[in-house]
């Protein structure tokens, strides 16, 4: 029901937009979450927004580098990163939960997940 799509191969200093479309659902019932993971650890939170989209919430790690926006219309969330970093290299996730925003950061309370999108930044 969740698909991502738009990661690729960036060098260092790059950007990518990332989006994420819910089909067979309203998206405006979810806070959307993005999140990522490497190989061998942990999937990481990166950001959320909540369903109107006037709150969003970022690790440290890409604040002030990274947005998290929606179009409830269109059922998709974005991702739009900017001067990437090669520790941004990952796969990336939307995830839709219906959990209390302050629950926003843990994977465990999400209900729907994408299949990811490999996202590469070269140095």
């Amino acid at each position: 029901q969740l698909q991502a799509s738009g990661g690729g191969l960036v060098q260092a200093g790059g950007s990518l937009r990332l989006s994420c479309t819910l089909s067979g659902d309203f998206v405006s019932r979810y806070v959307m979450g993005w999140f990522r993971q490497t190989p061998g650890e942990e999937r990481e939170f990166v950001a959320a927004i909540n369903k109107g989209g006037g709150s969003t919430s970022y690790v440290d790690a890409v604040k002030g580098r990274f947005t998290v926006s929606r179009v409830n219309a269109e059922s998709t969330v974005y991702l739009q990163m900017i001067s990437l970093k090669p520790e941004d290299t990952a796969r990336y996730y939307c995830a839709a939960t219906t959990a209390p925003w302050g629950l926003r950061e843990s994977p465990s309370r999400y209900y729907y997940w994408g299949q990811g999108t490999l996202v590469t930044v070269s140095s």
